[in-house]
C-alpha cells in the first residue's frame, strides 16, 4: 500500500467514525454502584485530554498529576472497576511534542509505584495478537478513548484503537462531553455494531498496512526530531549516555536519593554535556567560515547561559523539596513567555528527562525514592525566580535565600559539576553570570488575580421563619450586607414590566393538575361522554382479571371495632352469638353441598381421566392436576390423588419391563402423589393406602424407606434382587434433590388468619398485615412474586372500609405500572360511593381521572410531588391515610430520584416502601425513622396550638378539616428471601447453524476470593440438583475430603429416612456445602475449591457466529424445548422491534417454503369467486327487498352454501399451520381479541403490533402508548402471545410472568439491579416450579459478574434545585394551612438521604439554601420576607427544566419575546414562518437540550431535510443570556467563596487517589520564597493545586469551567450553579454542538428525516418531539393566563407556535 492510499483510507475510517457519533447513547456510565462493569481507559487519551485542560498551565506537571487523579477517583469511587492500557507504538505521538515524553513515563511510573490502579504496559499495538487476547479472556464492557489527539496522526491512532475495540464486541466510550455528578458519571457510549465489525473484518489487512506505514512515518519523524536537536547523536547512544551518568551518580550519591533530586541532576548534567558537544560540533564544522559561525551562535544559547538556565532549574527544584503545597498556591504567577532561543535547549532537556525515566530500571539496586513522581518539575515556579533575577534582582532587590535552601541548592549543584566530566560548570553562586533575559518582555508579565472584580461577598437580609428554623445557626457566622447597599437597593421590581405589557406575573397560575388532560369530563352528563366512561371502566375490568383472576369484592363501610389480636387463640365457642352460630351452621351445610358435588364431579370424569392416564401418562396426570386446582374437598382430592398414584405405579412396571434405560419422570410423578398424600393427607390415609404407598417405595428401590412407613410391607433380599430392574438405582434422597427438586413441598402454615380469606398467609405476610393494623410505616424487601404487593391491598381495603373520605395514594415508577395497579385496583373492588366520589384515580403526567375525588389514587411520583407542593391542595394532602411505595429502590436511580426522597419526607401518614432489590435497607430504614421522629414531635406542636385555639378562640376559626391520622411512628423492616420458584441459567452457545444450551452453576461465577472476603452472595442460591452437582463436584475432586460421608445426601442429617424431603431441608443442605466450601478456602484447602469452581465452569464457547440471524433460531429452539412463554430482554429500542420482526419473517418464510407452489393462485381464485357469489347474493336481496320474488328460495341456498363452502376451503388455503405460530388461540376468543385489536387500530404501532400478535410474537417499551404496551401486557398475560422482546421498562413491577427469561443483549444497563429485576419474571407461580434464565450473546465474565454482585446501595442525591427551594416558599406563604405547610417545607429541607448522619453536607446543604434564596430575591421570585412574587408561578410551573425556565422569564421579562413577535402586518394576529422559526430557536436552545460529540462537526456526511447543527441564539438573546450567565456565575463564585471554609484542607493539600501529601511546615526563613509567594488573597474557593497554574477565584467566573478547578471537598460543583452556557466546550476546548432535532422536523416535518440525518432512532426522536411539544404547549397556556390582552403578540406567537408544531407531530 502506498502513501497516498493510505491517506484514503485513513480518511475512510474517519468518516464512518463520525458517522456513528450522533448515534451514541449519552448515558451513565454506573447503573450500579457497588461494582461496576469491568472496563478500560487508554491511558494515551487520558494524558491528551487533561494535558488540553483548560485550566491547566503548561509544564504544571503537579496540577496535572492532581487532575488525572481526581478523575480516577471520581471513577472509583462510583464503584469503577478498569484498567488503564499505555501501548507502546503510542509513544511515537510525542516526537514532536518532546515535553509531554518525560510526563507520559512520570505517569506510568507514578500510577504502578503509588496506586493501586492496574496499569498495563506490555502490549505493543492495539493490533498485536497479545492486545486481542487480552480482550477476549477479561473481555471489558467498553474501553474510554479520545476522539482528537495532538495532531491527525495520533487521532488517527485513536481511530484505529476504536475500530478494533469494536471488531471485539467491545464498546467505546468517548473521553469528550463527560459531566460527572454525585452518584453517576455521564458520557457518549458509542455500541459495538455488526457493520463496524464488518468493516473490520473486510478491511483487516489494509487495516493493518495503514497501521504499519503510520508508525513507520513516526520513526523517520523520531530521527528527523533527534537530529534536529542532537545532532548525529543516535537513540542507541542517548541510552548509553543516561547509563554512564546514572553509574556515576550512584557513586556520588551511594546512600540513594529522592527522585526529584536525581531527575533534576542527571537531566541537567546530562544537557549541558550534549550541549555543549552540539555547540562543539557546530564550531567545526562551521570553522573557517565566520559569518556561518556569528550565525550559528546568535541563534542559540552559549554554554554559560545554558548553565545559568539549570542552576534556576536546580533552585526551583529545591524549592519544590522545601516548600509545602499551602505556600506554593499562594505563588505570583508570571505570564511572560520563554525567549525564542531557549526552545531548543528545552528540548534537549526534555529528551535528557524522558530517556533518564524510561530507564529508571538502571537505579533498581539503588535507594531511589519515588513518591514524588508528580512533582519533578514546575515551569510556572520556574518562571518566577527567573523573574525575579532578571527584574526585580538587577533593579537592586536582593533577597536572601534562606540557609536550608541555599544549602540544599549547592549540593545539588556540586552533584551536577561532578557528573558533567567534559567541562567545567561553574561555581554554584552567583546564579546569574550571564545577562540574557530568558523571559520575553510582555506589558503585564503578573497576572493580577483582582482583574476581574468579584460580586460583594455578602448575603441579603432576609426575615423569614423557614429560613431561621433550618438554616439559623449559621446566619450568624455569614457576613450581610447593610439595608443601603445597592444590591439591596436595587432588588427587580417586576411590577414595571407588567404595566407596560398588562399582564399579571403574580397571578397564581393552574397547576399541571389541571393542566393534565382529563380522560373524560367528569361532571358531564352527555350520553356519548357516559358511554365512553363505561366502556372504560369495562375495559379496565378486563384488564385487571388478565392481570390477576380474582372476582370483585364489594366493600361495605363499617364502623371502627376495637382491633383483635390475631395472635391469641380463640375459644371459639365461649362467647358466640346465635347469629354467629347460625353462620357457622350455614357455612358447614353449603361446604358439605360443596363437597357432594365435587364428589359427583369425579365420579363422572374419573373413568375418563384414568382411561387417558392409561394412554398417555403425562396429559393424564395434567388433567388430573387440572381437577386438584379447582377442588376445594380434601376427601375429594384424596381420592384423586390415590387414583393418580395406582396409575402411575402401573404405568412404571409397564415401563420398566425389559427395558434398560428408563424414563424417570414416570418415578417422579409417582413420587409427587406420595409427598402430596403423606404430607397434606396423613388423616385419611387407611392402612390399604399406607400399603400401596409402601409398595411404590419397594419397586422404586427405596426399601428403608418402604419399612419404616409399613413395616407389615417389609420384604427379603431375594424379592429385593427380583424388583431391582425397577429400581431407580439412585438412593431416595439424591433422588429428590436431582429430579425433583422443583416439587419440593414448600412450608406453609396450615392455620388461616380470618384477616385473609383468599389463602393462609406466611408468618412474614401476617407480620405485614400487623403493620397496617397497627397504622405503622414498613420498609419491605422481598423477591419479585414473593406476594409482597398483597400488604398494598389489604391496606387499601382496610382504608376503603374505615370511611368514605380516607385516601391510599399508590406511588409507581413508570405510567406502564400506573395502568395496571389501578386496572387490577377497580377489578377487585366495588363499593358504592355518594354522587361525584370515585373509588379509583389516575393521575399521571399525560392524563387524569378521578384524581382528587377518589379513595385510592394510582400517580407517579412527579405528579403526587405536585399535589404535595400545591399550595391550594393541602385540605386534600390530609385526608391520605396511607400511602405505599412500588419500587422503592427508584430512590438511588437516575431519573427523579430526589422527588422519591421529597415524597418520603413530606407526607405526614404512614407508608410502605416495597422492593425486590436494596442492599442497605436499615440504612434506608434508620433514615426514614429519623423522618417520622421529626413527625411525631412536629404533630405534637401541632396538637398543642389546637387544644389552645379551641380553648380561647370561637369555633368558627378552628380549621375544619383538620383531624390527626392515626398513626405509630414507627418504621418496621421487613425482610424476606425466599423465592417462590428456583431460578436455573443456562449460557445459549452457537455451533454452526445450531444453538445449544448448557446449565450455569451459580457457583461457578464465583472465585475463591470473592467467597474469601465476601462470602457468598445472600441471593445466589441454588436449586437442590444444584447443591446435588455442588457435591459431586467436591467429592469427586477431593479424595479424602474427611466430611464426604457425613454430606453425602443419604446421610445427610435433615434427609436421613425421610420420606418427604422439603425445600427448607434442601436450603438447609445447601447452606452446609456453602459453609463447608468456605471452610475449605479458610482452612488452606485454596487448591482444592479453585478446581471445583473450575468444574462447575461451563465449557461452551458463549457468542460466535452472527447473533442477529441466530435470534429466531433461539426462538424456535425455545419453543421445542416447550420453554415459552419466554420475555426476550433486550436493550435498544431499535434492536426490541427488529428481533421480533426477525421472528416473525422466520415464521413467515417457514410457511412459504411449506406452501404448495398453486397455492397462491388457488387462493386468488377463490377470492375472485368468492367476491362474485357475494356480489350475487346482495344483488338477490335487494329484489327481494323491492318484492321481486322472481327467482327460487333454492337458488339462494345454493348460493349461501357456495359462499360458505368457498370461505372455508379459503381459509384453510390462508390458515397458519400450528409450528409456523407462537399464538395459542385457545386460550382467548375472537370476540375479546378483536377487542384488543381495536384499541390500537388508530396508534402508531398499531397494524405492526396486531400482525405480529397473530403469530404470538410482541415487543414492548418506553416509546409505546399505553394501549401498545396493554394490547401485548394482555396477551401476553392470557398466553396469546408467548414470544415478548423487551427493553428494561418491563423490569419496573411490571406483571408479566412467564417461564424462561433470556437476556439477548449486553448492555450498560444490564447490571446487578435490572439483572435481578428481569430474572424475577421467569417462574410463573402455581404454573412452573421452575424458572430458566438464559444468556444469549452476553459474554462469559460479565454473566459471572451478573450473578456474584450486590445489588446497588441506595445513595443519596443532591436533593436541591433552585426552583425545587422556590416552590417550597410558594407552599409555605401560599399554602392553605400555613403550620402544616411549614413543617413539611422544614422536613424537605432537614431531611435529605444524601445528609443523614452528615453534619458537613447538612451545612454545605443550608448553604446552597441560603445561596438560592439570595439568587431568588435578586432575579425578583421572592421579596425579603420570602414571599413569592413576579413570574414565581411561571417558572415553578416549568421546574422539570432548570435552568432553562429561569432563562426563560430573563428572556420574557427584558421584553425580548415582545421585540421578536411582531405579527406580519400591524392589527394582523399571525405570524410569518421567519418569526416562527425564530422563535422555535430561541426554546431550542433552551429546552429539551441533545448535545453532539464535539468531534461529529469534522463530518463531510451529507444532510438531505435536516440541518442537524443548531444555530447559535439571535443577537439580543445570545447578549441577554450572556449577561444572565454573568451575574448568575459571580453570585455562584462568591457563594463558593463562603462554603469554602467547610472544605477539609488537609485533603485538599494530598493527591487525591495515591494521597501523596504535599504538607508540612511553611519556609519562614527566605526573604526570596517570601517574596515569591505572596498571592495569598482571592483564592479562597480554587483548590491549591489549580493556584499552580495561576487559577485564581476570578477565573470561577469563566464560562464552563471545569469541577476541577473548586476545593473537591465542599460537596458542591458548578453543576448546581442555575447557569445555561450558550457554548459548551469539552476538555480539548472543542465546542460541543446542540442538535437541531426540534427544529428541522419544525420545518420539514419528517420523522424519517431526523432518523436520516440527526441519526436518531424513531422512537427516541417520537419522544424527544413529545416532550418539546407539551413543553410549547405549557408555556402557552401559563402566558395566555397571565396576560390580560387578548390580542398580546408574545401569546398569540406562542399559540401559533404550539398548535402548528402539535400539528405536524400528529401526522407522524
Amino acid at each position: 500500500m502506498d502513501f497516498k492510499k493510505c491517506t484514503t483510507f485513513l480518511e475512510e475510517m474517519s468518516q464512518l467514525i463520525l458517522s456513528q457519533m450522533p448515534r451514541a447513547e449519552y448515558s451513565s456510565l454506573f447503573n450500579d454502584f457497588v461494582e461496576s462493569e469491568f472496563f478500560l481507559i487508554d491511558g494515551d487519551s487520558l494524558l491528551i485530554t487533561f494535558v488540553c485542560e483548560q485550566s491547566l498551565k503548561k509544564g504544571q506537571n503537579l496540577h496535572f498529576f492532581y487532575l488525572v487523579e481526581h478523575y480516577l477517583l471520581d471513577l472509583t469511587s462510583k464503584g469503577g472497576q478498569f484498567s488503564i492500557v499505555f501501548f507502546k507504538d503510542a509513544e511515537c505521538a510525542y516526537f514532536n511534542f518532546p515535553e509531554l515524553l518525560p510526563l507520559r513515563t512520570a505517569l506510568i511510573l507514578h500510577l504502578q509505584n503509588n496506586t493501586t490502579i492496574d496499569v498495563r504496559t506490555e502490549f505493543s499495538g492495539c493490533l498485536s495478537d497479545e492486545w486481542q487476547v487480552f480482550l477476549e479472556e477479561s473481555y471489558p464492557y467498553f474501553l474510554i478513548v479520545a476522539d482528537e489527539g495532538l495532531n491527525h496522526l495520533q487521532t488517527h491512532l485513536f481511530n484505529f484503537l476504536m475500530i478494533q475495540t469494536w471488531s471485539l464486541k467491545v464498546n467505546v466510550v468517548l473521553f469528550s462531553g463527560q459531566e460527572s455528578y454525585i452518584l453517576r458519571l455521564y458520557a457518549y457510549l458509542m455500541l459495538s455494531l455488526s457493520k463496524l465489525r464488518e468493516f473490520f473484518k473486510q478491511n483487516v489487512k489494509t487495516i493493518k498496512s495503514a497501521y504499519e506505514i503510520l508508525l513507520k512515518q513516526w520513526e523517520e519523524c523520531r530521527d528527523v526530531e533527534l537530529a534536529t536537536v542532537f545532532g548525529d547523536l543516535k537513540w542507541e547512544n542517548m541510552m548509553e549516555e543516561v547509563c554512564e551518568t546514572a553509574f556515576l551518580l550512584q557513586q556520588i550519591w551511594p546512600e540513594g536519593a529522592d527522585i526529584r533530586r536525581v531527575l533534576c541532576v542527571t537531566s541537567c548534567a546530562l544537557t549541558l554535556e550534549l550541549y555543549h558537544r552540539r555547540l562543539e560540533n557546530r564550531r567545526k564544522s562551521t570553522s573557517g567560515q565566520k559569518t556561518d559561525t556569528q550565525e550559528v551562535e546568535g541563534h542559540c544559547l552559549s554554554l554559560q547561559e545554558t548553565e545559568d538556565l539549570c542552576k534556576l532549574h536546580c533552585l526551583s527544584v529545591v524549592f519544590l523539596l522545601h516548600l509545602p503545597l499551602s505556600q506554593r498556591a499562594s505563588a505570583r504567577f508570571i505570564t511572560s513567555p520563554w525567549i525564542q532561543e531557549i526552545q531548543t535547549f528545552l528540548k534537549m532537556k526534555s529528551w535528557c528527562e524522558y530517556f533518564i525515566l524510561s530507564n529508571i530500571s538502571i537505579f533498581e539496586s539503588w535507594n531511589l525514592d519515588l513518591i514524588h513522581l508528580s512533582d519533578l518539575s514546575d515551569e510556572a515556579l520556574l518562571k518566577n525566580i527567573v523573574f525575579y533575577y532578571e527584574n526585580e534582582n538587577v533593579q537592586g532587590l536582593h533577597l536572601d535565600l534562606g540557609e536550608g535552601i541555599a544549602k540544599d541548592y549547592e549540593h545539588l549543584w556540586n552533584a551536577v559539576s561532578k557528573l558533567v566530566t567534559d567541562f567545567d560548570v561553574g561555581k554554584p553562586f552567583p546564579l546569574r553570570t550571564t545577562k540574557l533575559c530568558f523571559l520575553r518582555e510582555t506589558p503585564s508579565p503578573i497576572k493580577d488575580g483582582s482583574e476581574e472584580k468579584m460580586t460583594n461577598l455578602g448575603f441579603i437580609p432576609m426575615s423569614s421563619d423557614v429560613v431561621d428554623k433550618f438554616a439559623g445557626d449559621i446566619l450568624k457566622d455569614l457576613p450581610f450586607l447593610k439595608s443601603d447597599d445597592p444590591v439591596v437597593t436595587s432588588l427587580v421590581k417586576q411590577k414595571e414590566f407588567d404595566e407596560l405589557v398588562h399582564w399579571h406575573s403574580h397571578k397564581p397560575l393552574s397547576d399541571e393538575y389541571d393542566r393534565t388532560k382529563g380522560q373524560f369530563d367528569e361532571n358531564s352528563r352527555d350520553p356519548r361522554v357516559l358511554r365512553s366512561v363505561q366502556k372504560y371502566h369495562v375495559f379496565q375490568r378486563f384488564y385487571g382479571n388478565s392481570l390477576e383472576s380474582v372476582s370483585s369484592k364489594l366493600i361495605v363501610t363499617e364502623a371502627t371495632k376495637p382491633k383483635k389480636n390475631f395472635g391469641e387463640p380463640k375459644n371459639k365457642k365461649a362467647h358466640e352469638t346465635k347469629a354467629e352460630i347460625i353462620t357457622r351452621e350455614n357455612k358447614k351445610r353449603l361446604f358439605a353441598k360443596e363437597e357432594q358435588k365435587e364428589e359427583q364431579k369425579w365420579n363422572a370424569l374419573s373413568f375418563s381421566i384414568e382411561e387417558e392416564m392409561k394412554e398417555n401418562l403425562i396429559s393424564g396426570i395434567k388433567n388430573l392436576e387440572d381437577f386438584l386446582k379447582s377442588c376445594k374437598s380434601n376427601s375429594v382430592k384424596f381420592r384423586v390423588e390415590i387414583a393418580g398414584l395406582t396409575a402411575c405405579f402401573t404405568a412404571w412396571k409397564e415401563h420398566c419391563r425389559g427395558k434398560t434405560t428408563k424414563d424417570l419422570s414416570i418415578a417422579v410423578q409417582m413420587m409427587k402423589r406420595i409427598h402430596s398424600l403423606v404430607e397434606k393427607y396423613p388423616e385419611l390415609l387407611q392402612e390399604p393406602d399406607q400399603q400401596l404407598i409402601a409398595r411404590c417405595l419397594h419397586y422404586l428401590g427405596f426399601h428403608e424407606l418402604a419399612s419404616s412407613l409399613c413395616p407389615t410391607q417389609a420384604i427379603g433380599d431375594e424379592t429385593k434382587m427380583k424388583m431391582i430392574k425397577y429400581s431407580v438405582g439412585l438412593g431416595p434422597a439424591r433422588f429428590q434433590l436431582q429430579y425433583m427438586g422443583h416439587y419440593l413441598i414448600r412450608e406453609e402454615r396450615k392455620d388461616p388468619d380470618p384477616r385473609i380469606q383468599d389463602f393462609i398467609p406466611d408468618t412474614w405476610q401476617r407480620e405485614l398485615l400487623d403493620v397496617v393494623d397497627n397504622h405503622e410505616s414498613a420498609v419491605i424487601v422481598a423477591p419479585t412474586s414473593s406476594g409482597k404487593t398483597y400488604a398494598s391491598y389489604y391496606c387499601m381495603e382496610k382504608v376503603l372500609k374505615e370511611s368514605n373520605e380516607g385516601v391510599v395514594v399508590y406511588v409507581a415508577p413508570t405510567k406502564a405500572l400506573v395502568n395496571q395497579v389501578a386496572a387490577t385496583v377497580q377489578n377487585r373492588y366495588a363499593k358504592m360511593l355518594p354522587n361525584g366520589e370515585a373509588l379509583c384515580g389516575v393521575f399521571t403526567r399525560d392524563y387524569r381521572h378521578d384524581a382528587l375525588n377518589c379513595q385510592v389514587l394510582i400517580t407517579v411520583p412527579a405528579c403526587f410531588e405536585i399535589l404535595l407542593l400545591a399550595p391550594h391542595r393541602q385540605q386534600w394532602v390530609k385526608k391520605i391515610r396511607y400511602v405505599i411505595f412500588d419500587e422503592v429502590h427508584c430512590l438511588g436511580g437516575e431519573i427523579g430520584a430526589e422527588i422519591w426522597e421529597h415524597l418520603l419526607v413530606m407526607i405526614r401518614c404512614p407508608f410502605l416502601a416495597l422492593s425486590a432489590t436494596i442492599s442497605n435497607p436499615e440504612h434506608l430504614t434508620a433514615w426514614l425513622q429519623s423522618v417520622k421522629q421529626y413527625w411525631r414531635q412536629e404533630d405534637a406542636l401541632i396538637e398543642k396550638k389546637i387544644a389552645s385555639k379551641k380553648n380561647h378562640a370561637s369555633r368558627t376559626n378552628f380549621p375544619k378539616y383538620y383531624f390527626r391520622i392515626r398513626q405509630s411512628y414507627k418504621v418496621r423492616l421487613v425482610l424476606y428471601g425466599e423465592r417462590y420458584n428456583d431460578l436455573e441459567k443456562y449460557i445459549c452457545s452457537v455451533n454452526g447453524d445450531d444453538i445449544y444450551f448448557e446449565h450455569f452453576h451459580p457457583c461457578a461465577a464465583l472465585t475463591t476470593d470473592h467467597i474469601e472476603h465476601y462470602g457468598f452472595p445472600s441471593d445466589l442460591s441454588l436449586s437442590p440438583r444444584e447443591s446435588v452437582q455442588l457435591y459431586d463436584t467436591m467429592f469427586h475432586i477431593w479424595d479424602s475430603w474427611p466430611r464426604a460421608q457425613e454430606l453425602c445426601p443419604e446421610n445427610f442429617i435433615h434427609f436421613k429416612n425421610k420420606l418427604v424431603i422439603k425445600k427448607l431441608d434442601a436450603r438447609k443442605y445447601e447452606e452446609s456445602l456453602k459453609a463447608e466450601l468456605r471452610n475449605w478456602i479458610t482452612d488452606g484447602h485454596v487448591q482444592q475449591a479453585k478446581m471445583v469452581l473450575k468444574h462447575l465452569s461451563p465449557d461452551s464457547d458463549v457468542s460466535t457466529g452472527n447473533m442477529t440471524r441466530m435470534f429466531p433460531l433461539l426462538v424456535e429452539k425455545l419453543r421445542e424445548m416447550e420453554k415459552l412463554p419466554a420475555l426476550f430482554f433486550i436493550f435498544s429500542l431499535e434492536a426490541v422491534e427488529d428481533r421480533a420482526k426477525s421472528v416473525k419473517k422466520f415464521l413467515e418464510d417457514k410457511q412459504e417454503k411449506r406452501r404448495p407452489p398453486k397455492a397462491d393462485k388457488e387462493a386468488q381464485d377463490m377470492a375472485n369467486k368468492l367476491r362474485k357469489v357475494k356480489k350475487s347474493i346482495e344483488k338477490q336481496k335487494m329484489l327481494d327487498e323491492k318484492g321481486q320474488k322472481n327467482r327460487t328460495t333454492d337458488q339462494s341456498l345454493i348460493r349461501e352454501a357456495e359462499h360458505d363452502s368457498l370461505l372455508r376451503s379459503l381459509e384453510k388455503n390462508m390458515e397458519t399451520p400450528q409450528d409456523c405460530t407462537y399464538a395459542d388461540r385457545k386460550v382467548i376468543d375472537a370476540e375479546t381479541l378483536q377487542m384488543v385489536f381495536d384499541r390500537v387500530k388508530f396508534q402508531r404501532k398499531g397494524r405492526e403490533l396486531k400482525d405480529l400478535a397473530e403469530r404470538g410474537i410482541g415487543y414492548h417499551h418506553s416509546s409505546m402508548g399505553a394501549k401498545e404496551k396493554q394490547l401485548v401486557e394482555i396477551l401476553f398475560r392470557k398466553g396469546f402471545i408467548r414470544v415478548v422482546t423487551a427493553t428494561g421498562t418491563l423490569a419496573l413491577g411490571i406483571n408479566m410472568p412467564c417461564k424462561s427469561v433470556v437476556f439477548a443483549q449486553n448492555s450498560i444497563y444490564l447490571d446487578a439491579l435490572n439483572y435481578r429485576q428481569m430474572s424475577g419474571r421467569a417462574g410463573r407461580r402455581g404454573q412452573d416450579h421452575l424458572g430458566d434464565v438464559y444468556f444469549f450473546n452476553i459474554p462469559l465474565p460479565k454473566i459471572e459478574k451478573l450473578i456474584k454482585s450486590k445489588v446497588p446501595e441506595l445513595r443519596g442525591q443532591f436533593p436541591f434545585s433552585i426552583t425545587l427551594i422556590l416552590r417550597l416558599m410558594l407552599l409555605v406563604s401560599r399554602g392553605d394551612d400555613p403550620e402544616d405547610a411549614k413543617a413539611k417545607v422544614l422536613s424537605v429541607l432537614k431531611h435529605s438521604l444524601l445528609s443523614f448522619k452528615q453534619p458537613r453536607v447538612m451545612e454545605m446543604l443550608k448553604l446552597y439554601f441560603l445561596f438560592s434564596l439570595q439568587f431568588l430575591m435578586k432575579e425578583g421570585y421572592i421579596d425579603q420576607e420570602g414571599n413569592p412574587m413576579g413570574f414565581a408561578g411561571l417558572v415553578s410551573h416549568l421546574h422539570y427544566h432548570e435552568p432553562s425556565n429561569l432563562v426563560f422569564v430573563y428572556f420574557l421579562v427584558r421584553g425580548l419575546f415582545h421585540n421578536l413577535c411582531q405579527p406580519t402586518t400591524k392589527g394582523s394576529k399571525h405570524f410569518s414562518q421567519d418569526t416562527m422559526e425564530k422563535l422555535l430557536l430561541v426554546l431550542a436552545n433552551l429546552f429539551g437540550r441533545r448535545y453532539l460529540p464535539a468531534k461529529f462537526q469534522d463530518t463531510t456526511l451529507k444532510f438531505y431535510q435536516s440541518k442537524v447543527f443548531l444555530d447559535d441564539l439571535p443577537e439580543d438573546f445570545s447578549a441577554a443570556l450572556n449577561e444572565y450567565n454573568m451575574n448568575v456565575t459571580k453570585d455562584f463564585a462568591s457563594f463558593l467563596q463562603i462554603v469554602s471554609k467547610l472544605a477539609d484542607m488537609k485533603q485538599e493539600y494530598e493527591l487525591p487517589l495515591s494521597k501523596i501529601e504535599f504538607t508540612g511546615k511553611e519556609c519562614e526563613g527566605s526573604q526570596l520564597v517570601s517574596h515569591l509567594m505572596n498571592c495569598k488573597e482571592a483564592r479562597v474557593a480554587v483548590s491549591p493545586f489549580a493556584c499552580l497554574s495561576g487559577n485564581f477565584d476570578s477565573d470561577l467566573l469563566q464560562p464552563g469551567i471545569s469541577d476541577h478547578l473548586t476545593l473537591r471537598t465542599i460537596g458542591i460543583n458548578h453543576t448546581q450553579a442555575p447557569v445555561l452556557w450558550l457554548q459548551k466546550f469539552d476538555n480539548q476546548g472543542r465546542r460541543i454542538p446542540l442538535d437541531a432535532y426540534a427544529l428541522d422536523f419544525y420545518k420539514h416535518g419528517s420523522l424519517m428525516g431526523l432518523v436520516q440525518d440527526n441519526r436518531l432512532n424513531a422512537g427516541a426522536a417520537y419522544i424527544l418531539l413529545k416532550d418539546f411539544a407539551l413543553t410549547i404547549k405549557a408555556i402557552s397556556v401559563s402566558l395566555r393566563e397571565l396576560c390580560e390582552n387578548e390580542d398580546d403578540n408574545v401569546v398569540l406567537a406562542f399559540e401559533q407556535l404550539s398548535e402548528t408544531f402539535f400539528e405536524k407531530f400528529k401526522k407522524v
